[in-house]
Formats: C-alpha cells, structure tokens, sequence
C-alpha cells in the first residue's frame, strides 16, 4: 500500500486550469518533493490530499483512504502545515500547541517526543503570541503542531519559506 496514490488528478478555477492529469506514488517512509513555480498548482494539490478541496478529475487515497469517502479518517492520519501558517495570532506558542493537540485527542505531554528537538527553540517564548513571533519561529511553531498526533503522512507546503 502507497502511502499517497494519486491518479490522473485534474483542478480548475472557472477557465484556469491548475492541475492537470497528476498521477504518482508515495512509498511508506519516502520523502517526496514537489516542485514548481508559483502558480504551478502545488498547494491545490496539497488541498486535494489533505482533503480539504476536491479534485474535478482523477482519484487519490492516502494512507490507503479514498480522500473523498474516508476524508473523516485522512484527516486523524496525516498532518499538514500549509504555506500560510494556521496559527491563532492571538494565542500563544503553547496555547497553539495545546490547541492542536486537543483537536487530536492527545496532550502535548503525551507526544512532546515527537516534537522536541524543533519544539526546543520555540519553547522559551512559549507565553508570548504567535502573532509576536518571526516568521522562523511561527514556522517551527506550526510544524509542531502538525506534528504533535504522529503523522502517518506528513504534507509541508511551501516549506523552506
């Protein structure tokens, strides 16, 4: 089983295409990349995936799950830190992370594991705002929490911005 199955995957807006028969496979502990210009249809696809936005054309599971009927269970399996990060501005870095953790069921004791060696550099300023943070430190504070209900999949969009 593919951990990400996508097959001849088609998007548009009105009369812009923004993907176009998409196929590929993602083997289970497999980093996959993908790469273009803006525009280019990255984050649409990422939106299909994560199930978050449906796709005109085409199939994809993740983690085995059809993304259209199993879009409940996708959602418990896979984190997602998107481009824009999906920060409460006005909460603070462990008030995010509790935040996260909750909507997952878990606590950031039981899985601060998983994130401790990005959770580190944040956690000094674990009282101040996220909406108060540098870009770099908003960045790790949102990868913890995409992180923080192990992940069978993991979905990084815009990543290294």
């Amino acid at each position: 089983m593919y951990s990400i199955s996508a097959h001849h995957i088609g998007k548009s807006y009105g009369n812009v295409r923004a993907l176009g028969d998409i196929s590929f496979d993602v083997d289970p502990g497999e980093i996959y990349g993908i790469i273009g210009p803006d525009g280019a249809g990255k984050t649409t696809l990422f939106r299909i995936l994560t199930t978050l936005i449906l796709a005109d054309a085409g199939t994809a599971t993740v983690t085995g799950l059809d993304v259209v009927k199993d879009y409940r269970e996708i959602r418990n399996r896979i984190g997602y830190m998107p481009g824009r990060f999906s920060l409460y501005q006005d909460l603070t870095v462990e008030e995010n992370l509790a935040f996260f953790a909750t909507v997952f069921h878990t606590t950031i004791e039981e899985n601060y594991h998983l994130i401790a060696d990005i959770y580190r550099q944040i956690e000094p300023f674990k009282h101040r705002k996220a909406g108060k943070l540098s870009g770099g430190m908003k960045q790790k504070l949102a990868l913890s929490c995409a992180l923080i209900h192990k992940p069978s999949v993991l979905f990084l969009d815009e990543p290294t911005t």
